[in-house]
């Protein structure tokens, strides 16, 4: 596990434990942390398996792997086991994703090695998805940093095994800064969970890989493929339906 991973995990737990803080709860249940707690266990396996992946060089296909498949077991899950019943624009919105999803995060046609630990890793999101949006809204913002305590707690030992991190000031800062926006990420994914159905929470979060494309096309100029281009396009589609769904 890369260094700079961990650091990512305790730079969301601080935020997280801020956050929670800042916002009192109406009242919060065992249930709740307990929730929260396996949400960030699936966090921390789908760290473990995405970095597994992406060590053996496989980023084309363990990322979409991982996302595309996350999608549909948490979807899966809001239909079948919490009942979810989308109306037919935000099903459509959500079919969209599924390929918009794999174009925009590189998918690549016929490739294969990667697909076990991105499969892994998927399992991993839909539980980190699915367990956060059971928490009970009045537990405020503790679910997410249950969530965070537990991942740090999971990916500790490993760490240790690593020994001390070796990284420079600014890469330390550069990871506790990325883990602190996953974490933000997580609690706005909370706030929306609550509002409305979880699948389509889960589907609008999970369009994050779209992001990272927007923003090196707009402040590093880089080159966008066509089928990036497609899959922004559909994401970009996608999100409208879910919204008007």
């Amino acid at each position: 596990m890369p260094p700079v991973t961990y650091l990512g995990q305790l730079g969301g737990l601080l935020l997280a434990l801020c956050a929670a803080l800042l916002a009192p709860p109406d009242a919060v249940h065992l249930s709740d942390l307990l929730w929260g707690a396996l949400s960030g266990v699936g966090s921390g396996i789908a760290m473990t398996f995405l970095n597994r992946g992406l060590s053996r060089g496989a980023m084309s296909v363990v990322v979409p792997v991982s996302a595309v498949t996350g999608v549909a077991l948490s979807v899966l899950c809001g239909v079948l086991v919490l009942g979810d019943r989308p109306d037919a624009v935000a099903w459509i919105g959500i079919v969209v994703t599924v390929p918009a999803l794999w174009l925009v995060s590189g998918g690549a046609a016929g490739a294969t090695r990667g697909a076990g630990d991105g499969l892994l890793a998927s399992a991993g999101v839909a539980v980190q998805y699915v367990a956060l949006g059971l928490a009970h809204p009045g537990a405020g913002l503790w679910p997410v940093a249950a969530g965070r305590v537990a991942a740090v707690l999971l990916l500790t030992p490993t760490a240790v095994r690593h020994g001390p991190p070796r990284l420079p000031a600014r890469a330390t800062a550069q990871g506790l800064l990325v883990g602190a926006g996953a974490a933000l990420g997580l609690t706005l994914y909370l706030l929306a969970a609550q509002r409305q159905l979880l699948a389509v929470a889960v589907v609008l979060a999970s369009l994050y890989p779209a992001l990272p494309v927007v923003l090196g096309l707009t402040f590093l100029h880089e080159k966008v493929t066509g089928r990036q281009t497609t899959g922004l396009l559909g994401a970009a589609t996608a999100t409208v339906l879910l919204t008007l769904g």
